[in-house]
Parts: structure tokens; sequence; C-alpha cells
């Protein structure tokens, strides 16, 4: 009997070891199997030809892709759906005549963006895949050839983005029904949320004007008749003040996450010592300024604390924690294809500083997950631009403009989902 019991219990055992081995093997080949699959996009090269330069991108499988052109300052744009990037490509160096510099972001759910930075003006050739073949995986290549300013200038923008059937994907019109509703709606049917900032406010004046006109006021007014355009076209739209009272800019940055706001938009005008200075220019952060006066005047509108005795400075924690969490690319990106969609609008109606697209430290721009610009509308310090901001149908004109790139902007972010 017992040598029956010990001969039963050897077989259990015999088994229970072969099942955790299959366990076991069963579990390690799913490992591998993930782990291979998701490998993606594992590297890119970047080849020099004469005036162009060709991306390859080497992938384990085919995708989705959309490639365009942003400006201010010149970018070309690679998104890609439905597939792992490797981090690898941003130290990407391939020495070439055209690209400066690769990051990588996210775009939508299942997205993700490479941002090249171009040194040259450029155009999109073809954007193509590559099937697997000899020792070759899936390959990704985009075709890129340096351009005049107005070849890159007329191919600008998702209107003209290469997708996966190789033709212009710009089919959508400003004058499409369907379009419009589609800018203005988002995933789960929640409207775009959009938070203006009138700069300064109670105790804190901002800029005072050729004629004593405070920036306050004006950039209240601002704020206020852009309100309206935007909610007229279907946006959800808070001010962080309708009224004359100051606001910390640390709690400008909350009440655009307390209403989790897809836009964020700073409206200043500023001040010059030499009052000739004049035309509207376009912020976004960046921890190196782009030169001495928006280091200058980053300095200036970060001060602003001060004023209601809240030295920035001395309670910088919470900012800095901010700041290195605005190392999220995505953000720091989608704020940059704004202020180009900003740009590109207001030069049609507006005079526009030079390098109209400036980067600087404004503690304003601080909210980690809202992509904010700040828009300097002109010079108050100048007699004439003080006059025409005064003025409500000038006003109304720079409103106009800006409501045109949000929805460019939202266009674009709405585009980008569906390819």
């Amino acid at each position: 009997m017992r040598n029956l019991w010990r001969q039963m219990i050897s077989i259990f055992q015999k088994a229970a070891r072969r099942s955790l081995v299959a366990v076991v093997v069963c579990f390690c080949m799913f490992a591998v199997s993930a782990q291979a699959r998701a490998a993606g996009i594992s590297a890119m090269r970047i080849g020099q030809g004469v005036g162009s330069v060709r991306i390859v991108f080497d992938a384990d499988r085919k995708f989705d892709y959309k490639v365009f052109l942003l400006s201010e300052p010149r970018r070309l744009v690679v998104d890609v759906f439905n597939v792992p990037v490797s981090s690898k490509i941003e130290k990407t160096a391939d020495k070439n005549n055209l690209v400066s510099k690769t990051r990588l972001g996210n775009t939508g759910v299942n997205g993700k963006r490479i941002v090249f930075d171009l040194q040259k003006p450029a155009i999109v050739k073809k954007a193509f895949m590559l099937a697997p073949q000899s020792n070759f995986g899936w390959r990704f290549v985009v075709d890129v050839a340096i351009a005049s300013e107005r070849e890159f200038a007329s191919k600008i923008g998702n209107k003209y983005a290469l997708s996966n059937d190789n033709s212009f994907a710009g089919s959508y019109s400003s004058s499409s029904a369907s379009t419009k509703t589609s800018s203005k709606a988002v995933a789960n049917n929640r409207k775009k949320i959009v938070v203006l900032d009138p700069g300064h406010g109670g105790k804190d004046p901002g800029a005072i004007g050729y004629s004593g006109v405070y920036e306050k006021n004006i950039t209240l007014a601002m704020a206020k008749e852009l309100k309206i355009i935007l909610e007229k076209e279907g946006y959800k739209v808070h001010l962080t003040r309708s009224t004359d009272i100051f606001i910390p800019l640390r709690d400008r940055v909350k009440i655009a996450r307390k209403y989790n706001a897809d836009l964020f938009m700073s409206i200043h005008a500023d001040s010059a010592v030499n009052r000739s200075a004049t035309g509207l220019s376009v912020y976004t952060l960046s921890e190196t300024a782009s030169d001495k006066e928006a280091a200058a005047l980053a300095e200036r509108e970060n001060k602003a604390d001060v004023v209601a005795g809240l030295n920035l400075l001395e309670h910088s924690k919470e900012v800095s924690d901010i700041l290195i969490n605005l190392a999220q690319r995505e953000t720091m990106n989608r704020s940059s294809e704004f202020a180009s969609f900003m740009v590109q609008e207001m030069r049609k109606s507006v005079k526009l500083r030079d390098n109209t697209h400036r980067f600087a430290g404004f503690a304003v721009l601080k909210a980690p997950d809202v992509p904010s610009v700040l828009l300097e509308l002109g010079y108050l310090s100048n007699r004439t631009e003080e006059r025409l901001l005064k003025q409500k149908d000038y006003r109304r004109k720079l409103a106009v403009s800006a409501s045109k790139a949000v929805e460019k902007y939202f266009d674009n972010m709405q585009h980008a989902s569906v390819f």
C-alpha cells in the first residue's frame, strides 16, 4: 500500500513539474513575443543627396503615417500611428545640410510625432512604405528637397500632408460644413476648451502707453472680443479674469488646468524705450530665450507677482516642478504648432515683428499639460500702435485672425487622430 502511495505521489510530482515547466515556457514565449512585437520603429537614418535628403525608418511592420510642414520655425513633422518608436531616433545626428535636430513626442491616443528642425526651406517630395526584402524589414521613406521660401510657404500645414495613399490629404476646406463641425468637436462629443488670459490687472497696470493707456485694459478688451468670436464658432471659452483684478501668475496656470483647457492663450501688449518699435509677436515656452530682448520681456512679465508682494522666486518649488514637467515634448510641440498657425493668420492682417515666433521662460506658460502661447499685440509705447489697439475695430480684426489660428490648430489635431 505504501509503495502504491509513493508511486502516486511520484506521478503527481512529475505532472506538476511538467505543468510548471509548460507554464514557464509559455510565459517566456509570450514575453519574448510581446517584446518583439513592441519593437516597432527601431532605427532611423538620414541620407544626403544633391539638394535633398532621404529619411529612412526601419520597422517591423506596416503602419499609418502623415507627413507635413510647419513654419516659425521651419519643421518637418512625421506622425506615425499604432506603432512604437524607439527613443534612440532622437539621438540620430547623421550629417546633412537640411535637418539640424530631431525630437520625439506623442500625438493623439495611438500616435507618435517625430519633429525635424529644418535649417532651410524645403518641401516633401514623397513618403512611402517599402515591404520587406532581402535582409531588410519594413522601411518607411520620406524624401525632402530644399526649396525656395515661396515653395515652402505654399506647402505649410496639415492641408498639404502626405498620408498612406501618397496623395495630398488636403481635401477638406474652410467652406466645408463637416470640417467646421469636426474641428470644434472632440472625442466623447466634448467641446474644445480655450482659456484666455488677459495680462496684468488690478494693482498691476502692465505697460503704460504713449498717451497713458494701461496694458491691463487693452488685454481685457481684446480677450472679451476674442471670447465672443470663439463662442460663436462653438468653443467653450473661459477668462482668467473678466474684471480689473490682480491674479498671480501661477494662479492663472492653475485656472487653465482647472478647466481642463485644450488651449491657453495669454494676451499682452509690449512697451519699449525705442518708441519706433512696432509689430505683433507670439511667444512659446523655452528654458532658453530666443534672444536677449525675449529674455528681458519674460523677466518683466514674470515680475508681475512681485507687485502684489508675491515674489515668485520665493515660492518657486511648484513653478520649478512645473518647468521640469514641461520637458513633456508633446505640450511644447503643440504650443509651437499653434504659434505657427497664429503667425500665419496674423500676417494676413497686421504688422508683425521680425522673427515673430519667439521663445522665453514665461511663468504664465508653464502648465505642463496645456498647449500655451503668449500673444504680444503690439507696442503701446508707439503712438500709432497704441491708437490702433485702443480701437475696437482693430482689436476685432486681431481677434478674427486669432480665432482662425485656433480653428486651424484644432483642425490639425482632429485630422492627426484620423490617419
